[in-house]
């Protein structure tokens, strides 16, 4: 059987993806399975390991159903994941206890505490990163406080992909993305122990996996996984890296012209927002103490400086929830989410422009971007009794839009000449409208339906042989799938959103003080009342 497809995993927060791509980066089949999360008391966001490893060979076999020979073709297969969070085994390879998510709020006093010293700067400048709730950093304090039996059980802290590569290998590493930015130094993409000191995590070095460029760690898939999943024992398995850069490469937010690298922004829209632009080498980059990343890619040489935002399409999903409770409280029965979706989508474009300022920080994790603020919280500002659902919907719509500005500028210098759009509101003409309209720049989106799973198989291709490099692979992967016209801003709105942008900004920072009240009134309610914990 000729060997013609490469897998590429995506394994997001709420859903597992396995989707298969033919040797020239062409999307064949893919399958996909909820992923469950656990929320708690106290902004606690878990998931079970063994579960999550469960549902992504369940995914693989979902897969093989859709591709007949599926074992027989797959030439190999990568894993990308949602990033940050605390995922431990111990020396045997069992977890220690369920993951943290990146979405889990508990490390939130400890990162305050450290944004708060000397050392805060100092970590960044190293790092590249501002200190955030969301990095393994501050969990690890949090557990060394409250759970220190698990840390004294524990051999390695992985991230999810490395956790399923762990699984599907036996091998213990990870990429040198999130661990670089959570531990290292950005320059030379190594752990730094200066890095370990300032966060008071020296004695934890010993949990830290080696670091491999994404690509260079390739390990035969084991028995017991290919019997899980149904490939082959001994299929390739490669490390991709996290969610962030395989969805940037695999969507493409990385471009080159005759001159290098182009300045072209991308904007990743999904449940939560991330927005940037790629550079070569370390001059001219900022890195920010109060919020952002500078994120190594599987490109040499090559990084992303990036700002993301806690919550972008959540709020699509927040506002959908509400209509359809609305349609059942009036006895009615509520049109599939798709087909609302899309009427909602044209009652936004049709709706007037300003109507209100929504701020979309309705994250239970408050924000990260451009400031971060674990109590912040979603507001609409501005409104009256004339204001409709189209204008609401059109609000929240353009929340989304001024949120992405918001970062763009928090990066600093200009904007870029062009922004590419991925994720779930790439297919949402309204969004694609309003954030060229808000942005003032032209918006063009990727056909590529799966980026992560693209970015993930992309790096397996080049390390399989088939591409001299992952540059070389750019044509096919991702330039094919760029759609050739752009969305353009609309020239009568673009003046209205630039002084909605600064009313927006001016009501944030006016509503802080607010947020931190309702934060204190609420902790005080959860310490009144018995822990209570839901599944979503």
């Amino acid at each position: 059987m000729h060997q013609d497809l490469i897998i590429g995993i995506d394994a997001g927060t709420s859903v597992i993806k396995a989707v298969a791509f033919d040797l020239a980066g062409r999307q064949i089949a893919a399958a996909s399975t909820p992923n469950q999360v656990l929320f708690g008391a106290h902004g606690a966001a878990e998931q079970d390991m063994e579960r999550t490893w469960h549902d992504t060979a369940a995914t693989l076999q979902a897969l093989a159903q859709r591709l007949p020979n599926l074992a027989a073709r797959t030439v190999a297969l990568a894993a990308t994941a949602q990033g940050d969070g605390t995922w431990l085994i111990d020396a045997a390879g069992q977890p220690v206890g369920p993951a943290m998510l990146w979405l889990d709020a508990r490390a939130a006093s400890a990162i305050g505490a450290l944004r708060a010293s000397p050392a805060a700067e100092s970590i960044t400048q190293r790092t590249g990163a501002a200190l955030v709730p969301s990095m393994q950093s501050g969990q690890l304090l949090w557990l060394r406080s409250h759970q220190p039996e698990r840390l004294a059980q524990a051999s390695t802290a992985l991230h999810c992909k490395d956790w399923l590569y762990f699984k599907a290998t036996g091998e213990r590493s990870t990429c040198h993305a999130e661990s670089v930015f959570t531990f290292g130094n950005y320059h030379s993409g190594a752990y730094d122990d200066e890095v370990l000191a300032l966060l008071g995590l020296s004695s934890l070095k010993r949990l830290l996996p080696p670091i491999v460029e994404p690509g260079q760690a390739r390990a035969p898939l084991l028995r017991a996984a290919a019997q899980a999943t149904g490939l082959r024992e001994g299929t390739p398995v490669v490390l991709a890296p996290m969610d962030v850069p395989a969805t940037l490469l695999g969507g493409g937010g990385v471009a080159y012209g005759p001159a290098g690298l182009r300045r072209v922004g991308c904007s990743v829209l999904g449940s939560t927002g991330m927005h940037g632009w790629a550079s070569e080498g370390t001059q001219g980059l900022r890195p920010n103490a109060q919020s952002g990343y500078i994120m190594l890619m599987p490109l040499p040489a090559v990084r992303m400086q990036l700002m993301s935002h806690m919550a972008a399409t959540l709020n699509i999903d927040w506002l959908l929830g509400l209509l359809a409770q609305a349609v059942e409280l009036a006895g009615g029965a509520a049109p599939p989410g798709a087909r609302l979706l899309e009427r909602l989508d044209a009652a936004v474009l049709a709706a007037a422009p300003g109507q209100a300022i929504y701020h979309p920080y309705v994250a239970e994790s408050g924000e990260r971007g451009p400031f971060v603020d674990v109590t912040a919280r979603a507001q609409l500002s501005g409104f009256s009794a004339g204001l409709g659902l189209p204008g609401l919907a059109r609000a929240v719509f353009e929340g989304i839009a001024l949120a992405a500005r918001d970062c763009y500028a928090a990066l600093g210098g200009p904007l870029p000449e062009e922004i590419r759009l991925l994720g779930g509101a790439a297919r949402s003409p309204a969004l694609r409208q309003l954030l060229a309209s808000v942005t003032g720049r032209p918006v063009r989106v990727s056909q590529r339906q799966e980026c992560g799973a693209a970015g993930a198989a992309m790096v397996a291709s080049v390390a399989m042989g088939h591409y001299a490099s992952l540059r070389a692979a750019l044509p096919d992967w991702t330039e094919s799938c760029l759609d050739e016209h752009c969305t353009m801003p609309d020239p009568a709105e673009v003046a209205l959103y630039d002084e909605l942008f600064a009313l927006y900004r001016q009501a944030a920072a006016s509503n802080r003080p607010i947020w931190a009240a309702l934060g204190a009134l609420r902790s005080r309610a959860w310490s009144a009342s018995p822990s209570k914990e839901s599944i979503a």
